[in-house]
């Protein structure tokens, strides 16, 4: 084995995800990445409970992953959880199955370290693109969005707000498609989150958006027949771009999304809250685009385990 091999495992709001990797002379080597969708959120927001059905999705993941890791030869295995995690009642149930399957313990990391980690991740690999700092790297998960700014000196501020795309929809999508008073319910949701941010988003001069809705946004521009890293990592959604895009998500019946190849099935039902998200974040910043980014939490767990 030319190096040692290490697994980072993020678990959050709407899928686990795993990144078996070791180090090269140019920095991270990425072996395998996979991503697994198991709405572990599901009905938190309501219950501050996970649902047994979530728990054996997630149960299910874990044991895949398990196996892949045990085959790669893998040395240290790093398991995080965000904020789905957080604060439910039964979480110890959470954490003995991870432990049986993974032989590691999870880790609630805080908002700060979970940002951090994103922004390590995220960032890699923008100065050979040029691109001018200071970034502000946004994380848009199911349960909450992180919001990291920061340049080549490392995270100036960082912050979790509770809003993402499971919890939005959640709270206020019911119908198929969205009703007009349903988007300007969430909309006024994100903005009230948003407006409580301390991140002075102000002084990024460019966006940086990672994780799964961001990444969706990018494959349904580019009219991805099937999902390829290659086309969305470092792809750049310009402002006309995203809004089209975010009327079509939000506007749309969910068959009509099943129809597109460039949604993953787990994410059609929450992309709309999502991109609106998205959309209301960069309606705030004097930004003229959004890079996407493939890198992210894994790749900054990775880092620290090596």
């Amino acid at each position: 084995m030319p190096s040692e091999r290490v697994a980072a495992i993020d678990c959050g709001t709407n899928s686990i995800r795993l990144l078996i990797a070791e180090a090269g002379p140019d920095g991270l080597v990425q072996l395998d990445r996979r991503m697994t969708i198991v709405r572990l959120g599901q009905g938190v927001d309501a219950t501050g409970r996970f649902a047994p059905e979530a728990l054996q999705r997630v149960f299910a993941a874990a044991d895949e992953y398990a196996a892949v890791i045990r085959e790669a030869g893998v040395v240290r295995t790093r398991f995080v959880a965000t904020s789905a995690a957080r604060d439910v009642s039964n979480r110890d149930e959470f954490f003995t199955g991870i432990a049986q399957r993974l032989g590691v313990k999870p880790e609630i990391i805080s908002g700060t370290e979970e940002a951090e980690l994103s922004f390590r991740g995220a960032t890699s690999g923008l100065s050979a693109l040029a691109v001018p700092g200071p970034y502000l790297v946004a994380d848009i998960g199911g349960g909450s969005t992180e919001l990291i700014l920061g340049d080549a000196s490392g995270v100036i501020a960082a912050q979790s707000l509770n809003v993402g795309s499971v919890r939005m929809t959640e709270r206020h999508i019911k119908s198929d498609p969205s009703t007009a008073l349903e988007l300007a319910a969430a909309g006024k949701d994100i903005d009230a989150i948003l407006d409580t941010a301390t991140v002075p988003i102000l002084q990024a001069r460019a966006l940086i958006g990672v994780a799964g809705t961001v990444t969706t946004v990018a494959a349904v521009i580019g009219k991805l027949a099937e999902y390829d890293s290659s086309r969305i990592h470092h792809a750049r959604i310009s402002g006309p771009q995203l809004r089209e895009t975010t009327y079509w998500l939000t506007r749309t019946t969910k068959a009509e999304r099943v129809a597109n190849p460039a949604i993953h099935p787990g994410r059609v039902d929450v992309i709309g809250a999502g991109v609106l998200i998205l959309q209301r974040l960069y309606d705030r910043m004097a930004v003229g685009e959004v890079i996407v980014s493939e890198h992210d939490i894994l790749d900054g767990v990775a880092q620290s385990l090596l």
